[in-house]
């Protein structure tokens, strides 16, 4: 998996994420979280479109080379591609995570599938 040098900067309702290395690829959200979940998006989007047009993506720079200016915070940013096919994971998990999981999905509206995969692109967004 690829994961590249991200850029994040302003403040409470503001956030923007940037790409050293990926000029105009850019995110935005009202949180941190919020905008490095739509980075992650707009990772995914400058892949399949670069990809589209037959080029090569960018390789990602080292972090020791990111000039991180004043206020800015070096994340990394993976490239999680969606294949669009399920695989079988079998899972054994503690009885409360379990119901935790089930809890939150349906607080949210949502399958435990599709709560599990949410809550693993936010913390692999956020460099987890």
């Amino acid at each position: 998996m690829i994961r590249y040098p991200a850029l994040i900067d302003g403040e409470e309702g503001a956030y923007g994420v940037v790409f050293p290395d990926l000029p105009g690829i850019v995110a935005m959200g009202p949180t941190i979280d919020d905008a490095l979940v739509n980075a992650e998006q707009a990772l995914r989007d400058y892949a399949v479109e670069t990809e589209r047009d037959g080029e090569e993506l960018a390789v990602a720079s080292p972090f020791g080379l990111i000039d991180t200016p004043p206020g800015n915070q070096l994340v990394s940013i993976p490239l999680i591609r969606l294949s669009g096919k399920s695989v079988r994971a079998g899972l054994t998990l503690d009885e409360e995570v379990a119901e935790f999981i089930a809890s939150e999905a349906r607080r949210r509206g949502m399958t435990r599938k599709a709560y599990i995969t949410w809550v693993v692109r936010r913390i692999a967004a956020m460099g987890g």
